[in-house]
């Protein structure tokens, strides 16, 4: 369906009181963003900072009385001269819009991310492996460089049999690719539990359901593994290092992703009581580290 979109310049009122006031006249949803470039990679556990310069947009229903509409947020928000923009924002399949921006994408030499319908170049070489993605409301489709930094990895590795932990599964990408490539057996982890069902969607969207189990972070990871993937962020690596390294076999892998480069000496740091550190590989301003478990 259509909507109404305003866009309001706070120009130092409260954002949590804007969003009220949206709200409050009859927004369906409402949007903060950063209105300057200051972003916010890491917040502590169980805060929600905003920018200090925060953007709102609202989305009301498309026949809303622009005119009242003003006023009504003016006078709630005791703001005369607040600045408002109105847009009219036509109707989209909105939970297909991603994939305007994803194509069928390459990482190392055979592996290829592909979202539905779409192939890789007739002329690939070598052979492709193909995962077929749809992330749904989950993080991780291939295009964000702590992702590609594991799945670049995961092509190079050799993964005939072996049994895979996936840490933090977001969409599943990365332990649907390591079965794509050889991969014995996978099991995801993740705490959201929209993480879980877009997991099973593509484990079974490409047929390796069989082949992979998918539980909430908080149940029994199990151990042995040969690889253990975690692309989450380095406060969580840090503090599972100890739980990270009691699921790896000795001589077994550990790939860690979703790190800035100035974290990365911390995190290694904390690895290294358990594992062999590789040189880390780096991609726009990311890291990715790898280990070897010592027996």
């Amino acid at each position: 369906m259509p909507f109404l979109q305003v866009h309001l310049t706070l120009d130092g009122l409260d954002p949590d009181a804007a969003e009220e006031a949206c709200f409050a006249t009859g927004a369906v949803s409402v949007t903060m963003t950063d209105a300057g470039d200051t972003p916010i990679l890491e917040p502590l556990p169980g805060a929600t900072p905003l920018w200090p310069a925060t953007a709102i947009s609202a989305l009301y229903e498309a026949d809303t009385p622009e005119a009242t509409l003003a006023d009504a947020l003016r006078a709630l928000l005791d703001a005369p001269a607040l600045q408002l923009r109105f847009e009219a924002i036509a109707d989209k399949a909105w939970e297909r819009e991603w994939l305007k921006d994803f194509r069928p994408m390459r990482f190392g030499e055979r592996l290829w991310i592909c979202p539905g319908g779409m192939l890789p170049p007739a002329d690939a070489s070598p052979a492709p492996q193909i995962v077929w993605l749809d992330p749904g409301l989950a993080f991780g489709t291939g295009t964000h460089a702590t992702t590609a930094l594991c799945l670049t990895w995961l092509d190079s590795a050799a993964l005939t049999g072996a049994r895979v932990l996936d840490v933090g599964c977001g969409s599943g990408i990365l332990a649907v690719a390591a079965l794509r490539l050889g991969a014995g057996s996978a099991h995801a982890l993740d705490i959201d539990p929209q993480a879980l069902i877009a997991t099973a969607d593509n484990a079974a969207r490409n047929n390796l359901s069989a082949r992979l189990s998918i539980a909430a972070a908080t149940a029994e990871w199990g151990g042995g593994y040969e690889v253990v993937l975690a692309n989450i962020l380095a406060e969580p690596l840090i503090q599972l290092a100890a739980t990270i390294a009691a699921a790896t076999r000795p001589g077994g892998h550990v790939v860690l992703s979703g790190l800035l480069v100035p974290q990365a000496e911390a995190v290694t740091a904390a690895y290294l009581p358990w594992f062999d550190m590789e040189l880390p590989r780096e991609r726009d301003g990311w890291i990715g580290l790898v280990g070897r478990r010592r027996p």
